[in-house]
């Protein structure tokens, strides 16, 4: 798809959806993005075979302060600090011991990093550095312009960069632990059109993994490009927003190790912004697959269905 074509798509469709954070009232009803022809091979993932940590580590916050040629990026980080699991994110916490890999987080429209706080709290709990920035027109308080969408893959790969160069920053509290070639990038709603973007048209080599929650590819295609990168769909089968057939699509058009969690009766998202039998269901079989796709554990892998199928809440199709 032409970048000329892409805008004019997006505004059009995602625009008039009023693709919101976590309401709206027009669904997106398909994806209109002609899906590439299918792949006959699918290839094995990149990160070789290893043992996430058994523990859970208490959690550290902190906050950066950074700018894409003019674009303020506000970025908060939650990372596994030392202390007693279990408790309140500490801000400026001391970093546990080990190299931890990266996942990179985008928000919803009118939706905030905070907003996901007990969600991303738990995957860095489990031992990843979680970096979530605020992006400048789609956040709440915002100017709300979803055009904007089409530049975030280019603001997720830049922050990228800079949160990896705290590894090698002298004095910077996350010096020395950073897995960077371990990196994986998830997304809700706009965050979700944001994360497939960084696979497809936007494409980041860095990345070997993917979770897109309540995503469609309008504007961004699914043109999936570059090193095999497991894919993990979260989608609520009654989602008022994007509509589940939607999601569903651009699943169908992944080539690489891929999985769709389908919440039975789960809405556009609202599961994801507080604690309860749903959140607990999506962060248990989210955490295995970071940890099967991030640190090579192939004991994670074996849970994933598992804890997928619990309570009875969702279904799984399984291609990993």
């Amino acid at each position: 798809m032409s970048r000329r074509r892409a805008p004019a798509l997006l505004a059009a469709t995602l625009f008039t959806a009023g693709l919101v954070g976590c309401s709206g009232d027009a669904p997106v009803t398909e994806n209109r993005v002609p899906a590439d022809p299918p792949r006959s091979a699918t290839p094995a993932p990149r990160v070789p075979a290893g043992t996430a940590p058994a523990k859970s580590f208490a959690v550290g916050v902190r906050q950066l302060k950074l700018d894409r040629d003019g674009r303020a990026l506000p970025v908060t980080v939650w990372y596994p600090a030392t202390g007693r699991a279990g408790g309140t994110p500490e801000r400026s916490a001391t970093a546990a011991d080990g190299k931890f890999p990266v996942v990179m987080f985008s928000h919803g429209l009118g939706g905030r990093p905070a907003d996901y706080a007990t969600l991303l709290t738990r995957w860095a709990a489990a031992g990843f550095v979680v970096a979530a920035p605020t992006f400048p027109h789609t956040a709440r308080g915002a100017d709300g312009n979803v055009l904007d969408v089409l530049n975030q893959p280019a603001d997720v790969s830049y922050v990228l960069t800079q949160v990896l160069a705290l590894d090698g920053k002298a004095g910077d509290p996350l010096r020395g632990r950073l897995a960077g070639d371990r990196v994986a990038a998830a997304g809700h709603s706009a965050g979700g059109v944001t994360t497939v973007g960084l696979f497809t048209g936007g494409r980041d080599e860095r990345l070997d993994a993917g979770v897109v929650f309540a995503g469609t590819s309008l504007g961004v295609g699914t043109a999936f490009a570059g090193a095999a990168a497991p894919q993990l769909f979260v989608h609520g089968e009654r989602d008022e927003v994007v509509e589940y057939a939607a999601g569903k699509a651009v699943y169908d058009a992944v080539p690489w190790p891929k999985a769709m969690l389908s919440l039975t009766k789960g809405d556009h998202g609202r599961a994801l912004l507080a604690d309860g039998a749903s959140l607990r269901l999506v962060s248990d079989t989210t955490v295995e697959f970071l940890r099967w796709s991030l640190y090579g554990d192939a004991a994670a892998k074996g849970r994933i269905s598992a804890d997928a199928a619990r309570e009875g809440l969702a279904t799984f199709d399984d291609h990993l």
